[in-house]
Order: structure tokens, then sequence, then C-alpha cells
């Protein structure tokens, strides 16, 4: 991989490796390494396995340490949600994680660098990259700004589940497009502002949701939509 393609990505993530073999291990998928024996010594499964237990860790810690006091139950809910393929497919696509993946031919050909599990994969192998480069912290600081907003929206609304990323799957799957989120209304004076959001998909509005902040009005806005394709 090009340097300047390294620097890419890690200013992506806002880490920049020491040891950068480290880095290309935790992009090498396991069929280039057996397709280029000659160039890769390494594939990132190992560093997938590290990085899997990183992040569960600094989830949890996050959790722990929030005013909430959060219960046992609570906590493994949240995590249980937070590492399952579905999200951290879509936090690697958020830093374009796809396009620096070292892919076998087959991988390549069958859309390897669009897959939710090889992304997800990827995604833990570069967190445990980066405990192994850089130690705690840095890995503890890119976890929390990639997963802040997901973790605040759940216990915002109590609700171990994700209406906006379920409905943007449902409707790229059902109309081949995502859904657009509007800002209706503004009411209240600063401090107390209740937004009213519409939910539009392919042109037609699914949903209504009015809470305190953007992120309320559109998650709810977002199960009503859902429940419309229950229905």
């Amino acid at each position: 991989m090009p340097n300047e393609e390294f620097s890419d990505l890690e200013n992506r993530i806002d880490y920049h490796f020491r040891n950068k073999a480290v880095l290309l291990e935790a992009l090498t998928h396991r069929s280039f390494y057996h397709e280029n024996p000659d160039i890769a010594d390494a594939y990132n499964e190992r560093l997938e396995f590290l990085g899997d237990s990183v992040l569960g860790f600094v989830i949890v810690e996050y959790l722990f340490f929030l005013d909430e006091h959060f219960s046992e139950s609570v906590m493994a809910k949240t995590k249980s949600y937070l590492v399952k393929e579905a999200v951290l497919s879509e936090i690697a696509c958020s830093i374009s994680l796809g396009k620096y993946l070292r892919l076998g031919k087959g991988e390549e050909h069958t859309g390897g660098r669009a897959k939710k599990s090889l992304l997800a994969d990827a995604f833990e192998a570069l967190l445990g990259a980066i405990y192994v480069d850089g130690g705690y912290e840095p890995a503890q600081k890119l976890v929390k700004s990639l997963f802040r907003e997901k973790i605040d929206t759940i216990i915002f609304s109590r609700e171990f589940h994700d209406f906006k990323t379920e409905l943007q799957e449902k409707t790229q799957l059902l109309f081949n497009s995502i859904p657009e989120y509007q800002i209706i209304k503004q009411e209240g004076e600063e401090h107390k502002k209740i937004f009213t959001i519409e939910v539009y998909i392919a042109g037609e509005k699914f949903g209504t949701g009015v809470g305190k902040s953007k992120k309320e009005a559109e998650t709810i806005a977002a199960q009503e939509a859902l429940s419309r394709f229950q229905s």
C-alpha cells in the first residue's frame, strides 16, 4: 500500500502508526495472504480477536463511569448491540475502511470491500493494531469518537435498538435509497428547544418525530417509519 494511502486512513482515524507493518497486517484479509505468500507475512485475524476484546472493554468502561450507574444487564445489552456486525460495518464505512483492505482476487470480485462481515472484522483488527502500536489510550480515543453518538442515542432513548440504522438498511434493500430527515419546526428557547422532524423515503413521508434534540426526533421518526413496514 502506498504511503499516501496509509496517511489518508491515518488522518481519517486521527492516529498515525509508528509501526506501519502492524497497520498493514490489520488491513490484510486471509484471502490476500494465501494468494500472495511472498509479500504478505500475516493476515488480520489475530488482531481482530484482540480488537474485539479491546472494543468490548472500552464500551463497558465508558458505560460504567456514566452518571446513570447502569446495571450489569443494561451494560450487557448496550455492549451486545454496539458490537454486532451491522453496527461495526457501519462504523467501518464511516471511515471508508473497505477501500484500504488487501483482498484476494476472489473476495475482490465478489464485492468483499462492501461485505458487512468482512468490514466488521477489519474494524476490530484495526482497533487491535492501534492497541498494539500505541497502547490503550489511542484505542479508547478512537472508540469513543466513533461510537459516542450511538451510545448516547441508546442511553437517551432507553432503547437497545438503533431504529435509524435499521430503517436505512431496510430502505436500501427495498428502495435502493437512504432516508432523508427534514427539520419541519423548531420551538422554544435556545436551551429548551423542541424539534419536529419528518423522514422521507424515495420522496414520500414515512414518519414524524418530536423531541428535545434532533437525534431524539429523528429516532422517533425512524421508529414510526419502521412501523409502517410492519403494518
